[in-house]
C-alpha cells in the first residue's frame, strides 16, 4: 500500500479551498449581475410606467427561466461532465448586462431578464458541483460557502443601485460588463481544475453509488414536503428582494435611493445566515437547521409590517439571518435522499426555488395593485408556518441507517 506523504493532504486540502473560494467569489459576481434588473426596479418603473404586475413579470421571465433550465442541465451534467459551462454561462449573463443597459421599454427589459436568467440557469448546478467536489467531505460547510459568494453579491445590488445606477442612470449598467469578464476569467481557471479532476478521476475506480433506502412513495412526500418549504423561504425572500423598497417607500416615504440601503441591510443578513446554517447543520443535523430556519422565522416576518422604521429594519435582519440559514442544508439534505444525482437535484432545488419565488413575486406584483404592498407584506407574513410540515421528512436513521439521529 502506497502511503502519502505528510505534505500531501494539506497540498490538497488548500487546493480544495481554494477552488471553493473561487467558485463562491464567481457566484458573487454572477448574482451581482442578476440582481441589476430588480436595483433598477424603482427607476424603471417611474421611467417606463410600470405597473407592480409588470414588474413582478420582469422577475417572473428572470428567474422561471432558471426553474425551467436548471434540472435539466444539472442532468446532462451528471450524465457527463462539461468543466466549460462555467464560463459560458458568464459569457450568456454579460450579454444580458448589455441588453439590459440599451433596453427602452418592458419587452427588450424582459427578454434581457431571460438572457440573465438563462446564463444563471447554466451556472448553477455546475458550480454546485465543484464546490461538492473540493468539499473534502465537508458538505454542508461547501455549499454554505459556495451559497454566501451569491447572497453576498445579491446584497452588494442595492449599493450598486444606490451609488450607481440610481444617480448615473439605467445606461451606467454597462460598466458592469468589467465584472463579467472578471467571472468569465474565474470559471475558466474553476474549468481548467475540473477538468483535470475529471481525468484523475477517469484513471481511478468508480465509486460505489450506494442506492436510495427510501421507498418512492417516502421519496415523494420528502420531496414535497421540501418543495413547500422552499414555497415558503423563496416567496418571502424575492419578495423582499423586489418589493421591499416600494414597501418603505410607500410605508415611510423614503427616497428610492435611502430604501436601497435597508435592502442591503436584508440582503447582507441573508448572506450571513446563509454562511452559518451549512456548518451548523454538518454538526448538529439538517433536520435542526432546517425546523429552526423556516418556523424561528415566523414570529419576526409577523411583526415586521406593523413596527417603526427603526424595528422594521431590526426585524428584516432577524428575518435574513434565520430564514436563509437553511438553503444549504437543504441542498445537501436534498441530495443525500437520491445519491449519485448531484447535479440533477441540485438543479431541481436551484430551480425549484426560483421558479416559485418568481410566481410568488409576480403574484405579489398583481395583489399589490390591488390592494397595496404593505397589506401584502401582512399577508406574506404567514409563509414560513408552512415549516411546521418538517416533521413529515425522513430522519438521518431512514437516510443512513446505523447513523445516530439528527
Amino acid at each position: 500500500m502506497t502511503t502519502a506523504s505528510p505534505t500531501a493532504a494539506p497540498d490538497a486540502q488548500r487546493t480544495a479551498l481554494s477552488i471553493i473560494l473561487a467558485v463562491s467569489g464567481a457566484h458573487l459576481l454572477n448574482d451581482l449581475l442578476q440582481f441589476l434588473l430588480p436595483a433598477l426596479y424603482p427607476m424603471l418603473k417611474e421611467t417606463y410606467g410600470l405597473s407592480y404586475l409588470q414588474i413582478g413579470l420582469l422577475t417572473l421571465g428572470q428567474q422561471i427561466t432558471a426553474c425551467l433550465l436548471q434540472p435539466i442541465f444539472g442532468l446532462s451534467g451528471d450524465l457527463k461532465p462539461k468543466p466549460y459551462w462555467l464560463a459560458l454561462s458568464m459569457s450568456i449573463v454579460g450579454v444580458g448586462v448589455a441588453i439590459l443597459a440599451a433596453a427602452n421599454g418592458f419587452w427588450l427589459l424582459f427578454f434581457a431578464a431571460v438572457v440573465v436568467g438563462t446564463g444563471s440557469a447554466l451556472f448553477h448546478p455546475e458550480a454546485s458541483r465543484v464546490a461538492r467536489m473540493a468539499s473534502g467531505g465537508r458538505l454542508g460547510f461547501a455549499q454554505s460557502l459556495f451559497q454566501v459568494g451569491g447572497n453576498a453579491g445579491t446584497a452588494l445590488g442595492p449599493l450598486a443601485a444606490a451609488l450607481i445606477l440610481l444617480p448615473m442612470g439605467q445606461s451606467s449598467v454597462i460598466y458592469f460588463l468589467g465584472v463579467a469578464v472578471l467571472g468569465l476569467m474565474l470559471l475558466t481557471y474553476v474549468g481548467r481544475w475540473f477538468a483535470e479532476h475529471q481525468r484523475q478521476a477517469a484513471t481511478r475506480p468508480r465509486p460505489v453509488v450506494v442506492k436510495p433506502v427510501l421507498s418512492r412513495q417516502r421519496l415523494v412526500v420528502a420531496f414535497a414536503v421540501i418543495g413547500a418549504l422552499l414555497l415558503s423561504k423563496f416567496i418571502y425572500i424575492e419578495g423582499l428582494k423586489s418589493y421591499y423598497a416600494f414597501f418603505l417607500i410607500e410605508k415611510f416615504a423614503l427616497s428610492a435611493q435611502d430604501a436601497q440601503y435597508y435592502l442591503f441591510a436584508f440582503l447582507g443578513a441573508v448572506a450571513a445566515g446563509t454562511f452559518f446554517g451549512g456548518p451548523i447543520g454538518d454538526r448538529y443535523g439538517r433536520l435542526a437547521v432546517i425546523w429552526v430556519s423556516i418556523l424561528g422565522a415566523l414570529p419576526f416576518t409577523l411583526a415586521l409590517p406593523y413596527l417603526d422604521l427603526f424595528w422594521t429594519c431590526v426585524m428584516s435582519i432577524f428575518v435574513g439571518l434565520i430564514l436563509s440559514s437553511a438553503f444549504s442544508a437543504m441542498v445537501v439534505y436534498a441530495q443525500e435522499l437520491v445519491p449519485g444525482k448531484v447535479g440533477m437535484i441540485a438543479g431541481f432545488i436551484f430551480g425549484f426555488a426560483f421558479g416559485i419565488g418568481a410566481l410568488g413575486a409576480a403574484a405579489m406584483g398583481a395583489l399589490a395593485d390591488w390592494i397595496g404592498m404593505i397589506a401584502v407584506f401582512q399577508i406574506c407574513a404567514f409563509l414560513p408556518a408552512l415549516g411546521i410540515l418538517t416533521i413529515f421528512l425522513p430522519r438521518t436513521a431512514e437516510l443512513h441507517p446505523g447513523r445516530s439521529p439528527a
